[in-house]
This record gives C-alpha cells, sequence and structure tokens, in this order.
C-alpha cells in the first residue's frame, strides 16, 4: 500500500541549498579557530593553530558524505544538480589540498596561505550557489510513501 507525501517546495529549496551552507559554514569556523590558535601559541605550542582547526574540518568532511548521499537520490533532479556540482568542488579541493598542503605551506604565507586558497575555491562558490538556488522557481513535489 502506498500514500502520497508532498515536499514542500520550501523543503525543496533547503535540500539543494544544504550541502552548500554546511560547506561554508566549517571553513569559517576552522578559520576562526586557527587564527584564534595563532594568537594564543608561542614558539612551544606551535601546533596549537593545526589543533584547533582541524577537528571541525574532519568532522565535516565525514558528516559530508552521509550529507551529500541523503540528497544524491532527491526526487527533483535539479536539488541532484546542486548537490553534485557542490559534492565534486569540495571533495576535489579537500583531495588536492590534501595532497599539496605541505608544499604550499613552505611557500612564504605558509598554513594561511592554505586556509586562503581553500577559502576562496570554497566559499565563493557556496554563496553564490545558495544564491542561485534560492532564484529557482521550486515547486511542491508529490512522492509515494510506501508502508509495510
Amino acid at each position: 500500500m502506498s500514500d502520497k507525501q508532498v515536499l514542500s517546495a520550501a523543503s525543496v529549496r533547503r535540500s539543494a541549498q544544504l550541502f552548500n551552507l554546511r560547506r561554508s559554514a566549517r571553513p569559517l569556523l576552522s578559520i576562526s579557530l586557527f587564527t584564534l590558535g595563532q594568537l594564543m601559541a608561542d614558539k612551544k605550542m606551535a601546533f596549537l593553530p593545526m589543533a584547533m582547526s582541524l577537528p571541525p574540518l574532519m568532522l565535516w568532511l565525514a558528516a559530508s558524505i552521509f550529507v551529500y548521499a541523503s540528497i544524491a537520490h532527491h526526487p527533483n533532479l535539479e536539488v541532484r544538480h546542486f548537490n553534485k556540482w557542490a559534492g565534486y568542488r569540495y571533495y576535489g579541493v579537500a583531495g588536492t589540498l590534501t595532497i599539496l598542503a605541505n608544499d604550499i605551506a613552505a611557500l612564504p604565507g605558509g598554513w594561511s596561505l592554505v586556509w586562503a586558497i581553500f577559502f576562496f575555491s570554497l566559499v565563493p562558490w557556496s554563496v553564490y550557489d545558495i544564491w542561485r538556488a534560492g532564484k529557482v522557481a521550486w515547486q511542491d513535489i508529490e512522492v509515494e510513501k510506501f508502508h509495510e
């Protein structure tokens, strides 16, 4: 037996924006913690900025897989499209910086340069996608709800 369930247009829009919203918040939190760690650290605690900034980023990397997978099979194809490109950008930048971060940190600017690259390659695109998803004329969707 199946019933009909309606996903509101607001819910569909929020699903299209969800990955980008979360993806924007975590780098901002990590960069803030990195900056705070730099202000607090002395030469004896040089590891403090990285120790403070990496846990939120690592937790989001793990949680983002579940957020991405939950939206990947959304009934609206446009929501999937927003999610797919947000994932491509995030995982591409995270993977690239995982490989190149130590080499980039050796350049003038150090780890601050790595965080700047991370921020400027992700956050502007996320904000743009959030804005773009807000401009789409989303429609209510009727989906079948299965019962046993």
